[in-house]
């Protein structure tokens, strides 16, 4: 695999990319549109204010759209923009690999720790 060099500019999407929420956001999101409230029922583990800070994050890098819904009463909903729907298939890719690969990587924390209470 070829050297890849990344600015700070790179190193901060990256980062942003990888946070606690945003792989689970945007596999939620290429499935369909969903509201707030939608994705917290999908995550019920993220609090509102990481979910709304996560989402500007996206909306900002290009990968979200926020739409207003004209509905009674109007409704908000997250979509994914064509940019942040080319990340489909390495967000996927990284989250079957954490599913495929969570027992080996438990493992290894309990071995990792043993060491560490052994010293």
């Amino acid at each position: 695999m070829p050297e890849v060099k990344l600015n700070g500019n790179g190193r901060q999407l990256l980062d942003q990319l990888f946070d606690k929420w945003s792989l689970l956001v945007l596999a939620a999101l290429c499935d369909r549109p969903r509201r707030f409230n939608e994705l917290r029922q999908h995550m019920p583990a993220v609090t509102p204010k990481s979910l709304t800070t996560c989402l500007r994050r996206l909306e900002r890098n290009g990968m979200v759209e926020r739409v207003v819904v004209s509905t009674d009463p109007v409704a908000i909903e997250y979509r994914i923009t064509p940019l942040g729907r080319t990340l489909r298939p390495p967000v996927y890719a990284v989250l079957e690999w954490a599913v495929d690969h969570l027992d080996a990587v438990e493992a290894a924390r309990c071995r990792y720790d043993e060491r560490r209470v052994d010293k």
